[in-house]
Parts: C-alpha cells; sequence; structure tokens
C-alpha cells in the first residue's frame, strides 16, 4: 500500500523571505503612521472644525484609536485565513485592505464641503486601516521566523520590526518635504493628500514581492500532517488563554512608549512646548533612527540569551525612564527634548525588535498566526489606542511628571507577565520565549 508523500515546494530564499515581510510592515505602517501624524496636523483643522483647538485635537485622537480596536478583528478574521489558507495568501489581502483604506483616505471631501459626514467617513477608513494592520504584522513575523534557521529566529523576525521605524521614517520624512516644499495654504488645501495617495505605489511594490514567495515550512507541516483547527480564533480563547493574557501584557509597555514618543510628543512639542511643526518632525525623524538602530542588536541579544531575558531587561529600563519623563521633555531647549527623543526611541528598538519572536513562540503553529495577532493587537488596544489621550489629559490636568507615570506603571506590569512566563517552553518548534 503507497503512502502519499508530503507536498514539497521549493524553499523560500531568505533574502526573499526577509524582504517580503520587511517591505509589507513598512507600507502597512507607513499607512498606519501618515494618519497618525495627519491626526496631530491637518484633521483637527480640516475635518473637525471647533471653536477649541485642544477640543478638535481630541476628537481627532479619538478617531485616531478606533484602528486599535479594529485590529483583534482584523487578527480574527486574517488569523482564520492564515491558520485555514496559508500565510502568503492572507499577507496578500491584509496589504490590499490597508492599502485601499488609505488611498481612500486622501480622496476624502472635508468638513467644509460635506459637513458632519466628513468625519464619519474618515473614521470608517481608519477602521478599514486597523483591519489591514491586523492582518499584516503576525503573517509577516511568521513569514520570517518559519523559515528561520535554528538560533536566528529573533535575528530574522526583527526584519519585519524594521518595518516601523522605516515606515515611521517615511510618513514623517513625507510630511517635513511637504511642509518645506508648499506654504500652509497650499497644504492644508491638498498637499496633505499626497502621502496617502503615495501608498498605492508602494503597495503595488509589496504585492509583486508577496506573490512570489511560497508557504511557510511551518505551515506546510501543518498541511501535511491535516493538523489544522477549524476555527482558530476559539481554540486560542479556550486552549491558550495564559499564553493570551501573558502576551498582551508583555507587549504594554512597548505600546505605551512608542506612541507617547510619537503621537502624543509630537503633539505636545508643537502645541504645548511650542516647538514648530518642522522642527519637531526633524527631531523626531533623527530619533526614529535610532529606534531603527537600535533593533538589530536587540535581537542579537535576544538569540544570544533568550527573548525573555532580553525583554525583562529592556521593560526595567522602560520603568526608569518613565521616572524621568516629565524632567526630560520639559526641559524647554529643543537641544534638551532631542535628546530625550533619542534615548526613548532607543528603548522603544530594544523592546520592539524581540518582541515578535517572542509573541510567536507563546503559540503552535496551527494557531500561530491567529494568536500571535489577537496578542500583539489586544495590546494595542490596551497600550496604544488611547495613550495620546490618556497622556494629553494627563499633562493638562497634573504636568507631564504623570505621564512619566503612567509610562512607568506600564512597564511595570510588562515586566511583571515576563516573570510569570517561567520557564516553561512553549509548545512549538521554535527556540523556547524563555531561554
Amino acid at each position: 500500500m503507497s503512502v502519499a508523500a508530503p507536498n514539497v515546494q521549493p524553499a523560500n530564499k531568505p533574502r526573499t523571505v526577509l524582504f517580503a515581510s520587511l517591505i509589507g510592515t513598512t507600507i502597512e505602517f507607513y499607512d498606519f503612521y501618515i494618519y497618525a501624524t495627519a491626526a496631530v496636523l491637518v484633521f483637527p483643522r480640516l475635518f473637525f472644525p471647533a471653536a477649541d483647538p485642544a477640543a478638535a485635537t481630541l476628537q481627532s485622537l479619538a478617531t485616531f484609536a478606533i484602528a486599535f480596536f479594529a485590529r483583534p478583528v482584523g487578527s480574527a478574521v486574517f488569523g482564520h485565513f492564515g491558520d485555514r489558507v496559508g500565510r502568503k495568501a492572507t499577507l496578500v489581502a491584509a496589504l490590499l485592505t490597508m492599502g485601499i483604506s488609505t488611498v481612500l483616505i486622501g480622496l476624502l471631501p472635508t468638513y467644509a464641503s460635506i459637513g458632519t459626514l466628513a468625519p464619519l467617513l474618515l473614521a470608517l477608513c481608519r477602521f478599514g486601516q486597523g483591519l489591514g494592520l491586523g492582518g499584516e504584522w503576525g503573517g509577516a513575523v511568521l513569514l520570517a521566523t518559519e523559515n528561520a534557521p535554528p538560533g536566528k529566529r529573533a535575528w530574522y523576525g526583527m526584519f519585519p520590526q524594521l518595518g516601523a521605524p522605516i515606515g515611521f521614517f517615511l510618513s514623517g520624512g513625507t510630511f517635513l518635504l511637504l511642509g518645506t516644499l508648499m506654504p500652509d495654504e497650499e497644504f492644508f488645501r491638498w498637499g496633505w493628500r499626497i502621502p496617502f495617495l503615495a501608498s498605492a505605489l508602494l503597495v503595488l511594490v509589496g504585492l509583486y514581492v508577496r506573490l512570489k514567495i511560497t508557504e511557510t515550512p511551518d505551515f506546510q507541516k501543518v498541511l501535511d500532517r491535516n493538523e489544522r483547527v477549524k476555527v482558530p480564533v476559539l481554540a486560542v480563547l479556550k486552549d491558550h488563554t495564559r499564553a493570551l493574557v501573558l502576551g498582551t501584557v508583555i507587549a504594554l509597555a512597548t505600546f505605551v512608549v512608542f506612541y507617547l514618543m510619537t503621537v502624543f510628543a509630537l503633539s505636545w512639542g508643537t502645541t504645548r512646548l511650542g516647538f514648530s511643526r518642522q522642527a519637531f518632525l526633524t527631531v523626531q525623524l533623527v530619533a526614529v533612527v535610532f529606534f531603527g538602530l537600535t533593533i538589530p542588536p536587540s535581537a542579537l541579544l535576544a538569540d544570544r540569551h533568550g527573548r525573555r531575558m532580553a525583554m525583562i531587561l529592556v521593560s526595567a529600563a522602560i520603568a526608569v525612564f518613565g521616572l524621568l519623563f516629565g524632567p526630560l521633555f520639559g526641559a524647554g531647549t529643543l537641544l534638551a527634548v532631542g535628546g530625550f527623543m533619542v534615548l526613548g526611541m532607543c528603548l522603544v528598538g530594544f523592546t520592539y525588535g524581540p518582541l515578535g519572536t517572542l509573541l510567536a513562540e507563546l503559540f503552535p503553529p496551527e494557531v500561530r498566526y491567529t494568536g500571535a495577532s489577537l496578542t500583539f493587537n489586544l495590546a494595542g488596544i490596551l497600550g496604544a489606542s488611547l495613550a495620546p489621550y490618556i497622556a494629553t489629559w494627563l499633562a493638562t490636568n497634573y504636568g507631564l511628571a504623570f505621564v512619566g507615570y503612567y509610562l512607568t506603571a506600564a512597564a511595570l506590569l510588562s515586566l511583571l507577565a515576563l516573570l510569570a512566563i517561567g520557564r516553561a517552553r512553549p509548545s512549538t518548534p521554535l527556540q523556547p520565549a524563555s531561554r
């Protein structure tokens, strides 16, 4: 009696895998961050007119938060197909969802044209962005880590993480360039639309690369062994509750520190601290370079000493940084604020680099797409969706020091979750997170 041979596909070339995971997350985060920048600089004026500029900014930041609540939905939907159909097809669908939503924002009429319908359509497109990113991140991390050779899981897993600083640099650089080349009147009339419309070109590049890859070895084994789960999201909630909860809290500090250093810092720096938009964007872009530069050494550290230990050390450092947040950010001079931004972004890089690999290691391959994506995006709701809003409220009512205390509290929670993981080996073929 003959036995059916496993379906053998040609192995993905390392360079193709790493570029496909990097280009996808770069596009997704570029799309996501141009909204974050516009939510501070553009939308309060064009979509949320109000007598009080602070009220308009808070309304705009509320729409910014919508995407974080859409991301777990995207995780469940795209995760289902990622664990049932495959990583490749799902990543293509997630990229298209994000790209189309972003381009539509660039085509929207403003409040002056259609009234209250304008912010409603903006919120709907923002929801679409959240759906796309909810499905993109987990798949990109798995594309990298499930193709990685032994001993290099964190190194491969940091390539999709590099998409965050690169995407942020591209988005911030685009707004900075537009602000330099055109007067404010032209920028607010039509120039702000260019970054959103330009996303279409990036998406075409991403699709071309994504369509060239084959399925990951780990998922191919799931197919060959007929181990697919019927409803992955239910399996995660029922059988991997502990991993889901601890993973969510582990990622909490990463989200809080990042969005305090980006969205909140940009908003507070250009309003209450009185820095010009161009000056602060320049400082922020310099700091983002350090964000990107610290991701590779964080991956090397995680491969050598373990993802859990690397995250414990940086979470403790973030807790200390929170205590210094108020004095450093409120120092007054642009140079001092620049040093504060660089220090904060270095911490972001060290925590963000190994995070994707660690979260993927918490779940077995048959539910890994859903589990890692849900964990990451639930942390986004808790740690990022309302972080700029909460920080603005705290700083307005109690001072910048309390924003730092908020960050320290988040870091301590992440630290406790990392300690709670213990040294239990996850039931996956990946390197254990607790090494």
